[in-house]
């Protein structure tokens, strides 16, 4: 079989790498700066001459894309009830590699609207209620939103009874609409993979073209989802492993970007305690969040104020206003890379304090409540506490020298109610293969698998902290 061309368009570099399916063995990698602004082929074209100038010219059998140029997809989310159906469209949307802009309960305002608006969303998911439950708010809101305006697509996925009813409403002056299967048919029970599925195709169908994506089209077989959804898959496979070869079993990875921090949990996340009592939604096993306030450069003033002036300057070792100031100016020229012993300080205190509240935010957390029997534990969201692997990618953290450290520390961090990892083993996704094998399990699921393990195997793990 021919060699495989598999193509990350990411928001800053265009990555392209060469796979043989048949030994399985990477031919080459290469990058080059995405182009989105101008044409997004003159980024590509340029990557692929950087690969062909490492391994020659080669003669692809299948050409695959995941993309997150442009900003992935932002998708606002209406729901019913925040703890409810707001969170199940809100686990649908980010497992389903979307990033959640916003989120709105209850029935929306003329304020809600007018943001909506000004937001220009790449897709809106409009759920509430249960089927045959309140259909009332889901309508009311499908009305507003028409009268509203905008030409963005909407993916209604809410109480079946209203569905045909609130698509009517939405697509009568031609809006794209789509109908899933709700988020949450009955009470505290999920069925998101439907939705995530018709996430992904409206994904391929209109938000491809507006990313500028269809000009490289031309030369590519597919572009089959949004990176973080290839990513996602790779971590399960790695995770659960193929009927050949062994997983790893259950794991957590980080991706520290330079605008956002992603966190992804192959785990059950049941109570590691039998007396704490599991209290809301049930999370799925492969989850994903994404915190689109906090990441390495354009967003490096968010980690400040999500951890602390205090905690952060501490990390680095340097006063709070001097950090605040170096913050300032790594916002201000996003492209600057370390250049003094106190800038390498800083930005592994960024590193950190970013780990450690976008893993804070991702795990489950445990509250005490009081009842008649007396005091009892409720845990929300998943027990993180007993994974023991940890997969690392994005560059402020695979070219880190002091990975073990961050990671410690990122863990110190970390509140006696959060249900965050206890102790972790690491391994660095330094090839940045993750999205590549993704796409590439579409063709050959164990010739991906054994790529995965290669790489990031369990001989990969040696910076136990």
């Amino acid at each position: 079989m021919k060699p495989i061309l598999l193509i990350d368009f990411g928001s800053t570099y265009t990555k392209v790498t060469a796979v043989d399916p048949e030994t399985p063995r990477i031919l080459g990698r290469a990058q080059a700066f995405t182009t989105a602004a101008t044409d997004i082929s003159e980024g590509l074209g340029h990557a692929l001459g950087k690969l062909e100038g490492a391994c020659g010219k080669l003669d692809f059998s299948v050409k695959l894309a995941c993309s997150s140029a442009a900003g992935g997809l932002n998708m606002v989310v209406c729901g019913l009830v925040p703890s409810l159906t707001s969170k199940a469209a809100r686990l649908a949307a980010f497992t389903a590699g979307a990033k959640v802009i916003k989120t709105y309960a209850y029935q929306l305002t003329n304020a809600d609207l007018d943001e909506i608006t000004r937001s220009k969303p790449d897709i809106l998911l409009l759920t509430g209620g249960t089927d045959g439950g309140n259909s009332e708010v889901i309508l009311g809101n499908a009305r507003a939103l028409a009268k509203a305006g905008g030409n963005f697509p909407v993916v209604v996925a809410g109480n079946r009874s209203a569905q045909e009813e609130c698509a009517g409403i939405l697509g009568r002056d031609g809006r794209a609409v789509y109908r899933a299967p709700n988020v949450m048919p009955e009470m505290n029970r999920l069925d998101i993979a439907p939705v995530q599925q018709i996430l992904r195709e409206v994904f391929l169908r209109n938000i491809i073209r507006a990313k500028g994506l269809s000009r490289a089209s031309a030369i590519l077989d597919d572009i089959l989802m949004p990176t973080p959804s290839a990513v996602l898959d790779a971590l399960t496979l790695l995770s659960e492993g193929t009927k050949k070869t062994k997983g790893l079993g259950e794991l957590v990875a980080v991706d520290l970007g330079g605008a956002t921090t992603d966190v992804y949990s192959i785990a059950k996340g049941h109570p590691s305690n039998p007396n704490v009592l599991l209290r809301g939604l049930p999370e799925p096993y492969a989850k994903r969040t994404v915190e689109g306030d906090i990441g390495m450069r354009y967003n490096a003033r968010g980690i400040l104020e999500a951890a602390g002036a205090e905690r952060l300057a501490e990390q680095a070792g340097s006063p709070p206003e001097a950090v605040g100031e170096a913050v300032d100016r790594l916002r201000d020229n996003p492209a600057r890379l370390p250049q003094t012993p106190e800038e390498e300080s800083l930005d592994r205190a960024l590193a950190t304090c970013a780990m450690g509240v976008a893993l804070g935010r991702h795990a489950g957390s445990l509250t005490r409540v009081y009842t008649a029997v007396g005091p009892v534990d409720e845990q929300t969201g998943k027990d993180l506490t007993r994974v023991g692997k940890l997969v690392v990618t994005g560059g402020a953290l695979v070219y880190s020298d002091a990975l073990g450290d961050i990671v410690r520390d990122a863990i110190a961090m970390q509140e006696p109610v959060s249900l965050t990892p206890r102790r972790l083993a690491c391994a660095a996704d330094r090839g940045y293969i993750l999205s590549a094998m993704g796409l590439f399990l579409r063709v050959d699921r164990e010739a991906a698998m054994q790529l995965l393990s290669q790489y990031l195997g369990k001989d990969e793990f040696d910076a136990a902290v």
